[in-house]
């Protein structure tokens, strides 16, 4: 009897999957179809269209500046080409946008770039997936690809996100002659993995699974898969462009595609930061510590606090009263604002709010003008995958104190002596003794962090940028011609 109930059970099981995969593949040629049809009509157009993945196009952070100066590089030379910012802000018209990309980047597109509104944005936001997080907005971004592609088929397609699972529908539903990607940072690496199995606390990996060894189990089984999925996914892209060495040895791991991959440091406004005159730190009245980042858990703003509690027990009330430490950053929405109002009732809790200051969305000049009345830069993100902030920071005078791994430890920040630029810390009391440090350094010393540090960052210029990702993205282009 149990026999054969354990037969039918299967029997009945892999007639349902076979139902379930045959659903599926005819609706992957049901869309094929409707999205040939969508291709076929715009065949009027003769003009080669260029479309960027980029659904937070306006949030104003370091990988917009890439998407912008991306845009307007290729507008420089290859005008005949159309050029589309797939964005799911369709609250905000595009001149709004386009004034925004003015006043946070100075940047002025030659062109005007054309946007397709996305309203399934939501399919990619964190909040959606309280478990299987990392899987559950794959499979958003998916959706939300779909509904771009449906929107407009382009000839060229460009992730600057990193929703690397839109590659594959580009290019097998949309048949994308041509499709490439700008990582910043991969969304699972090796030291994901090894976090979990050390079984350490963070931001992805909650208390209640580092504690359970049967959870962390189950959690590196899910890595695991999910890193091979993704594995597949990247190797769809025809090129594929790393911010930093670090990102680049982690995709070399994981997606294997050394030939087509190419290091491309993000553009960083460094000439204009380097033209701003040094003020003398004796004629500033406050001892400014200034830390520029998008307000998202990964940047670990309560560390930053955390280090200024420390701070105040290592130096005298007089000096105590004198610093400030001087929060920039842009918010994406509601859960960012949130995020904003948890910081500083932290800095309620450690008595802090005359010594914290935070500034939301500010324009360009006033990012300038901040940078120009601090001494020390700070930026405590753990694995960072480049640093934009960082750069900025160093090319407009200070000394920078930065989480020591990710991309400040490997291509930004130098610490031997006799050419140190910057800091690196890894800890609330680290960084607490670095700020310290600075502050204790003679006038003469200072000085020559600064000056080492605006010499290092040329390599990281809008220009270098824009001659790296032209000649990244020529093979796409001469394929046209």
């Amino acid at each position: 009897m149990f026999l054969s109930f354990l037969y039918a059970f299967f029997i009945s099981g892999f007639l349902a999957s076979c139902i379930i995969t045959s659903i599926f593949v005819a609706f992957l040629k049901f869309l094929q179809v409707k999205i040939r049809r969508r291709k076929a009509s715009q065949s009027k157009d003769v003009l080669p269209i260029v479309a960027f993945f980029h659904p937070y196009c306006n949030a104003g952070g370091g990988g917009e500046r890439v998407l912008w100066c991306a845009v307007k590089a290729l507008q420089t030379r290859y005008p005949e080409s159309r050029y589309v910012v797939y964005t799911g802000d369709v609250d905000v018209s595009p001149d709004e946008i386009l004034r925004r990309v003015r006043e946070r980047f100075d940047i002025s597109l030659k062109e005007p770039v054309e946007f397709v509104y996305l309203r399934k944005r939501r399919w990619v936001e964190a909040y959606m997936y309280p478990y299987f997080t990392l899987l559950g907005q794959s499979i958003g971004s998916m959706y939300l690809g779909l509904e771009a592609l449906l929107a407009l088929v382009p000839d060229i397609f460009i992730d600057t996100t990193g929703y690397a699972f839109t590659l594959p529908i580009f290019r097998y539903l949309g048949g994308c002659e041509n499709v490439g990607c700008y990582v910043h940072y991969p969304t699972i690496t090796s030291d994901m993995l090894k976090r979990v199995s050390s079984r350490l606390a963070s931001h992805n990996n909650r208390p209640a699974v580092a504690r359970s060894p049967l959870l962390t189990a189950g959690k590196l089984l899910y890595y695991r898969m999910f890193a091979a999925l993704y594995s597949w996914a990247g190797n769809v892209a025809d090129i594929v462009m790393a911010n930093s060495s670090w990102t680049e040895e982690h995709l070399h791991r994981l997606w294997n595609v050394h030939l087509r991959t190419h290091r491309l440091y993000p553009p960083c406004d460094v000439d204009e930061l380097k033209a701003l005159p040094l003020k003398e730190d004796s004629q500033k009245r406050f001892i400014r510590i200034v830390s520029v980042g998008q307000f998202r858990p990964e940047k670990d703003h309560p560390l930053q606090i955390r280090a200024m509690y420390q701070l105040r027990q290592m130096v005298s009330e007089d000096m105590w009263s004198r610093i400030k430490l001087i929060f920039i950053g842009s918010c994406r929405g509601s859960e960012d604002e949130k995020r904003v109002k948890d910081m500083q009732d932290l800095c309620r809790h450690f008595s802090l709010e005359d010594n914290v200051e935070f500034k939301v969305n500010v324009t360009y000049n006033e990012l300038k003008e901040e940078l120009q009345e601090g001494m020390i830069g700070l930026h405590a993100m753990w694995n960072e995958h480049f640093g934009i902030g960082v750069v900025e920071c160093m090319a407009a005078g200070l000394i920078m104190v930065a989480h020591r791994s990710g991309g400040p430890l490997a291509d930004i920040v130098v610490e031997n002596e006799g050419s140190r630029n910057g800091f690196l810390a890894s800890d609330e009391v680290e960084y607490a003794q670095c700020f310290a440090k600075i502050i204790s350094l003679s006038p003469a010393a200072r000085a020559k962090i600064r000056e080492a540090a605006r010499s290092s960052v040329n390599r990281f210029s809008v220009k270098e940028f824009e001659e790296g990702f032209l000649r990244a993205m020529q093979p796409f282009f001469s394929q046209k011609t």
